[in-house]
């Protein structure tokens, strides 16, 4: 397995054309006069985290100093602040900060109940997803969209980029094994923002019953699919940094295999590795991290692997597609085949076909030209949906 490593300094990374446009791109939570005049007045419920922020400011409490009538949060997972382990069992509870309730959309249940909406006029649902279907933001926006089509309530999204935008790839959900890491028949890469993405929902009729949401989308300003765009805020404790959100959608596999993807140490998702592969001259020890991984995989076990920090933005800006070479290079490494995947695998992959294919010994080429149809097919319905200019 050979890779170039672009070993980019910070500063060169900051200056590179990539990046350029990046200090005039407003996200729609940035504009409050396009949707301000829309809920003042009006009695509102936020879904909200720790990455939905005007500035540094957090939305709920910038639209507290607004007077707009917040009578309660929903969360996510991983919570209101962003706490929570991934998987963890959310709890409702009040947030010290605001006196607010908050709803927990990742505990008991995963949809707004009828008495959660009770009295709200006006749902305002921001969150920085990072455009892979097995990021559960988006499936909580599924629910939350149909929760407010059956009780006529109206959800104003206020959109943000896509860091990973600028492409679409990897197989397509097969609706059979729908969980919550993968509601909707699309790519494990969608390219499309949660604003582009909710429109699809909505016209591609998935809500329960075809019903459809009323929904007003505040978009970005001057954001294109061309373009990469750095997050200001981790999206989730496991993904502290541009590189490790650039690599999920190659990484994330991992996690329905026996390989660790650092959760436990300061690079999850930058690095994969396991007590039985072989030593490649890189190692690392999981421990437990508070706010981020309580109980890692091998926790306090050394891991041998491979440490992919050095790959810059322009590696994927070139290479605008999922490596497939990391995840069939472990395999190919590990010892005990038959226990190399979990019953994860195929709720992340979507379908059972990928990992027939590793097994069966397919090349990164043939596994990826096997999508092709089905992602042009995929391609041409997205276009319908989309509010900015395309990568193509």
């Amino acid at each position: 397995m050979k890779h170039t490593l672009y070993a980019i300094a910070i500063v060169l990374l900051l200056a590179n054309p990539i990046y350029a446009q990046l200090d005039t791109i407003s996200t729609g939570a940035e504009q409050t006069e396009l949707y301000i005049p829309k809920i003042s007045h009006k009695k509102i419920a936020v879904v909200a985290n720790h990455s939905s922020t005007i500035g540094k400011v957090y939305l709920v409490d910038s639209l507290i100093s607004l007077k707009i009538r917040i009578k309660k949060i929903f969360c996510p997972e991983h919570g209101f602040r962003g706490e929570g382990d991934a998987g963890e069992f959310i709890r409702n509870y009040t947030d010290k900060k605001t006196g607010l309730p908050v709803i927990s959309l990742y505990g008991s249940h995963k949809k707004p109940l009828v008495k959660d909406l009770k009295g709200i006029e006006i749902v305002v649902f921001d969150m920085q997803d990072v455009g892979v279907r097995f990021y559960t933001y988006i499936s909580t926006m599924h629910y939350v969209m149909e929760a407010c089509a059956e009780q006529g309530v109206t959800l104003i999204i206020l959109d943000r980029p896509n860091p990973n935008g600028f492409y679409v790839d990897g197989p397509i959900l097969d609706t059979t094994y729908r969980s919550f890491v993968g509601l909707h028949p699309v790519p494990l890469v969608h390219g499309m923002t949660i604003g582009e993405y909710a429109q699809m929902i909505n016209g591609e009729k998935w809500l329960k019953n075809g019903i459809q949401c009323n929904i007003v989308v505040i978009p970005c300003k001057d954001y294109t699919h061309k373009m990469m765009y750095s997050l200001p805020v981790r999206p989730s404790p496991n993904l502290p940094n541009q590189t490790s959100v650039l690599l999920y959608p190659s990484l994330g596999f991992f996690e329905g295999t026996r390989i660790s993807v650092g959760r436990g140490t300061d690079f999850p998702f930058q690095i994969f590795g396991h007590p039985s592969l072989p030593n490649t001259g890189f190692s690392y020890i999981p421990v437990e991290k508070i706010g981020a991984s309580k109980n890692p995989p091998f926790k306090n076990e050394q891991c041998n692997g491979f440490d992919l920090r050095e790959y810059s933005a322009k590696y994927f800006k070139d290479n605008p597609k999922i490596n497939l070479d990391w995840l069939l290079f472990a395999y190919k490494m590990f010892n005990d085949k038959k226990s190399f995947f979990n019953n994860f695998f195929v709720n992340l992959s979507g379908t059972p076909e990928l990992k027939k294919q590793i097994e069966q010994g397919l090349d990164a080429d043939a596994i990826s030209k096997s999508w092709e149809k089905r992602l042009n097919d995929f391609k041409k319905v997205r276009k319908k949906y989309l509010l900015y200019p395309d990568f193509e």
